[in-house]
């Protein structure tokens, strides 16, 4: 249980007053340092991703239990929609930030469908909410990226 608490709740992050957006930028700043100045390696980029993802639906149905339907400590939520909306960009400041600022965008006002995700049941309803406004804010600065708009 102690390993549910702690990885939900990115290492003690979910326990502090906005941690959702802390969750976030803890991510970002982890994928810099990683890669700063370079575009991800797509295996290792992928597969962090998708670990960090699978972990947390399944980390979250199992906290859900002890402290309720999606409860605010739990951020992995976060650190995974992040992981996907930092997929196939350079890291480069300008690009981790405004993707950061897209994601909470998206994450917080939750429109194109967003808070549906949330009946999914357990796990699932926690994180896919958080995975979709990933996927939007990856969409968005591939757009970004791709068309070289700065």
């Amino acid at each position: 249980m102690l390993f549910h608490k702690i990885f939900t709740s990115t290492f003690g992050i979910g326990y502090i007053k906005g941690g959702g957006t802390i969750a976030a930028v803890f991510c970002c700043i982890c994928w810099y340092l990683a890669w700063m100045g370079t575009t991800p390696p797509l295996v290792l980029s992928l597969t962090i991703t998708i670990v960090t993802t699978l972990l947390g639906v399944w980390s979250s149905g199992i906290v859900e239990k002890i402290w309720g339907k999606d409860p605010s400590r739990v951020v992995i939520d976060e650190v995974a929609g992040m992981c996907i909306s930092l997929l196939f960009i350079p890291v480069e400041p300008k690009y981790v930030i405004t993707a950061l600022v897209l994601f909470r965008f998206f994450d917080i006002v939750k429109p194109l469908f967003i808070r549906k995700m949330e009946r999914f049941p357990s796990g699932w309803g926690i994180m896919m909410d958080d995975i979709l406004a990933g996927a939007y804010t990856n969409l968005l600065m591939l757009a970004v990226v791709g068309f070289n708009l700065y």
